[in-house]
């Protein structure tokens, strides 16, 4: 098994006849847009350095012939506690100086920690599944400025102070910085269709956990 996306968790396959789970990262493997929707149909994985990198870990990821069942999970921001994405945004939020990212109409799509490991172990479990799953949660038209207010909320903190671009390269890093400031409307179609259960789909919910 490979798992090449950052800060993603993964499994150990196990099964009576070969398998394989990978991870790579939804936000980096489609074209960014305001107006496009993206299931795991959808293309990308060749317009920028990240996307194509991403094209090459699954490609590598891949076994050829059919003798193995092989799952590809993509997933969004991962929120979970002590690190990630959370670990960065949660002083500022806490001293009341939280806000969106950017100009906040970037799409976010994000997905509780707990969710993801899930879809990962529903795939090594459920024999009928198979292909490219986006680990994403269910409420993909979240903007960034939505999930900075729900956030605060979560928090007991106002979060209205924008965090300019500028500033989120120099905390990010320039790479890192455009997979926050640019989104991309990304729907687990084939998830749900292969019956995975979330447990955290709705983003609110998902924060309280993270910061109780």
């Amino acid at each position: 098994m490979r798992s090449p996306s950052r800060g993603c968790p993964a499994a150990t396959p196990w099964s009576t006849w070969p398998e394989r789970t990978s991870s790579t990262l939804s936000e980096a493997y489609y074209r960014p847009s305001q107006t496009a929707e993206y299931d795991e149909d959808s293309p990308g994985g060749d317009f920028d350095f990240f996307s194509k990198l991403v094209a090459k870990w699954e490609a590598a990821a891949r076994l050829p012939g059919n003798s193995t069942r092989q799952v590809v999970v993509r997933s969004g921001v991962v929120l979970g506690r002590g690190g990630g994405a959370i670990g960065h945004m949660l002083l500022p939020f806490r001293l009341g100086l939280g806000g969106p990212i950017g100009s906040g109409h970037q799409f976010f799509p994000w997905i509780h920690i707990g969710d993801l490991a899930g879809i990962v172990a529903y795939a090594l479990e459920a024999d009928h599944v198979q292909g490219i799953l986006n680990g994403v949660a269910p409420a993909s038209t979240t903007t960034n400025a939505e999930f900075a207010q729900a956030l605060g909320t979560a928090l007991g903190r106002p979060a209205f102070i924008p965090l300019p671009s500028i500033v989120v390269q120099a905390i990010f890093g320039r790479e890192r910085a455009i997979m926050l400031l640019e989104g991309q409307k990304v729907v687990p179609r084939r998830t749900l269709a292969a019956g995975y259960q979330y447990s955290f789909p709705e983003l609110g919910a998902a924060l309280k956990e993270v910061v109780a």
